[in-house]
């Protein structure tokens, strides 16, 4: 239970993890800011707002009265009540789009009811669905031996909140992540595209302003969801980065791209394994079902099948993209890479992915994610030799406590060789 007697160590933790989640480039990002400034996300003020929201749920430890039976169901209701509220907004955006309705406000009145009905319940239940699951991930975290003196640090704490834009920054004669500068939550597309050409124009730079699944301030956090599975691996991912943040390499998270890329990598495989194991001891009836085993072989040979249409592999075709803007930004021909790219962007729309833009920035961003091999980090060698680090590490707790204290990619290497 947290009490008001660790508020000033929450506070302490809660400032050098905000120090490590800047992800704001000293020269590129100050130069784009004079663009983004008044459309910039305050983490200050959403972290003390967020620190008194979850010490007074701490205080009251009310999870603590809960059968396990009874905490399984809050937590699903939780979720059942996101899904409502998706629903209803929806329903009543339709109303007021169309042409038809006259007085759109009196036709969704009864949707506007229900609406606020499941927001008061939502709002009720949430502080207390939240700490349940903070506590089943500290349990699967002591579990692995990830704990100090048997409790996680920091303790596991996240909310789930409406989460800020990136607007990710990227040389256009490389890729790179040069910035990422937070904006608002509640930007309009129309005014998302006239930052990212604004910044582009006026820096030469490759912008893209993407949404992002959590964040990893004090306490995290979290997009709102009704999937559990995503929930606790986003969950877990966060706090794996105020578990790294804490140590060298979360500190030098910023020093150099390879060690960003160590660092995502890193919690983005930690993160679904811890995130399996909480689903696997809480929730297992959640769980897709497992693959079905391979039919047998046939004792007589039939004639050969007529060849089955090729599947798309969005992976393999995004690496493949990668690779080749590569091989052009190398050779300096970054005009032939935009349009090579922007071609690729309408190959995978008329393959059913709805890429809005496919520049340097994009894969600067999603090319960090390197968990599995492919898609947008291409051939990138760091992401494989976290990877290669994790097949060699015994446990998860090992990987961890090893790489946690590596402040390079030449280190990551010696240590996987």
């Amino acid at each position: 239970m947290i009490t008001f007697a660790n508020l000033g160590l929450l506070i302490l933790v809660a400032v050098l993890l905000l120090g490590g989640s800047s992800l704001v480039n000293a020269q590129t990002g100050d130069r784009a800011r004079a663009f983004t400034r008044q459309v910039e996300f305050d983490f200050v003020d959403w972290m003390a707002q967020a620190l008194v929201y979850k010490l007074r749920q701490g205080a009251s430890g009310s999870e603590m009265f809960l059968s396990p039976e009874a905490r399984k169901d809050l937590v699903l209701e939780m979720l059942d009540l996101v899904y409502q509220s998706w629903v209803l907004e929806n329903q009543i955006e339709t109303i007021y789009s169309d042409p038809q309705v006259q007085d759109p406000k009196t036709a969704s009145s009864e949707l506007t009811d229900q609406l606020h009905t499941v927001k008061s319940r939502l709002a009720q239940i949430q502080p207390t669905a939240e700490a349940i699951i903070q506590g089943q991930v500290s349990d699967i975290v002591a579990e692995m031996g990830l704990t100090l003196a048997g409790q996680p640090v920091p303790p596991v704490l996240y909310h789930s909140t409406p989460l800020p834009y990136a607007m990710i920054i990227s040389p256009r004669n490389e890729i790179r992540q040069a910035a990422d500068v937070s904006l608002v939550p509640e930007l309009e597309l129309e005014k998302i595209i006239e930052l990212e050409e604004k910044v582009a124009s006026e820096l030469d730079v490759s912008t893209l302003v993407v949404p992002v699944g959590g964040v990893g301030v004090y306490p995290t956090m979290v997009y709102q969801t009704n999937n559990l599975v995503g929930l606790s691996e986003v969950v877990s991912h966060e706090w794996i980065h105020n578990f790294l943040t804490l140590r060298p390499l979360g500190m030098n998270y910023l020093s150099s791209p390879e060690l960003r890329i160590i660092n995502e990598t890193t919690a983005s495989i930690a993160g679904k394994e811890i995130g399996l194991r909480v689903m696997e001891k809480y929730y297992p009836e959640l769980l897709p079902p497992p693959a079905p085993a391979a039919p047998p072989e046939p004792l007589t040979q039939d004639p050969e099948p007529e060849p089955a249409e090729p599947v798309f592999n969005f992976r393999e075709e995004m690496r493949v993209t990668r690779l080749r803007v590569d091989e052009l930004l190398a050779e300096g021909q970054v005009e032939q890479a935009e349009q090579y790219m922007e071609d690729r962007r309408v190959f995978f729309w008329e393959n059913g992915y709805r890429i809005r833009k496919l520049n340097q920035a994009y894969f600067a961003f999603y090319g960090a994610y390197a968990d599995q091999p492919g898609g947008a980090s291409g051939e990138d060698p760091v992401g494989a030799a976290v990877r290669k680090l994790r097949d060699q590490s015994d446990s998860l707790a090992e990987f961890l406590k090893k790489i946690a204290w590596m402040t390079s990619f030449e280190e990551l290497q010696r240590s996987v060789n």
